[in-house]
């Protein structure tokens, strides 16, 4: 199961693409409001239980000051993917995504683009892949669907030349 959380219900509409990873490949997921500096203490108990409530992966999305992904990364031992989130807040992002990428040593955070959350999704779709096969003939599908969809692209472009 996949645990997709973010600093605010104003983040909800870049974290819908990874709920809708999680709805195409079938994944089960919860989605909740927990918000590093308004509710430190739900922050903590959401990551210290979440292995215990059955989450492999977390996909965290903040924006601003950005702390979700990496406070909840120091206290879990799952993998963390963090969404930089350009929030009203945010100096265009770049603040987000520098609080989310500039972790210390021992404290990793996958990162990925400004409100990439679809990236995201794909991510923890590929790290629950590496031990389930269904999931992995899932991926498999994707990519090359992904790889038909540019060659119509080029097909179309050439053929507009």
């Amino acid at each position: 199961m996949v645990g997709i959380i973010m600093g605010s219900s104003s983040d909800l509409p870049v974290m819908q693409d990874a709920i809708d990873v999680c709805k195409e490949f079938g994944i089960p997921f919860e989605v909740d409001i927990v918000s590093a500096h308004r509710t430190p203490v739900k922050m903590l108990t959401y990551a210290q239980d979440a292995r215990s409530r059955g989450i492999q992966v977390i996909i965290a999305g903040a924006g601003g000051a950005a702390h979700l992904p990496g406070m909840i990364a120091s206290a879990t031992i799952l993998p963390v993917i963090g969404v930089p989130v350009k929030s009203s807040n945010s100096i265009d992002g770049w603040d987000s995504i520098l609080s989310i990428l500039q972790m210390p040593n021992g404290v990793p955070v996958a990162t990925v683009a400004l409100n990439a959350s679809k990236n995201a999704g794909i991510l923890a779709v590929q790290i629950l892949a590496i031990s389930n096969e269904s999931l992995s003939e899932k991926l498999d599908l994707y990519k090359k669907d992904l790889v038909e969809k540019v060659a119509v692209m080029s097909q179309k472009t050439q053929d507009n030349l």
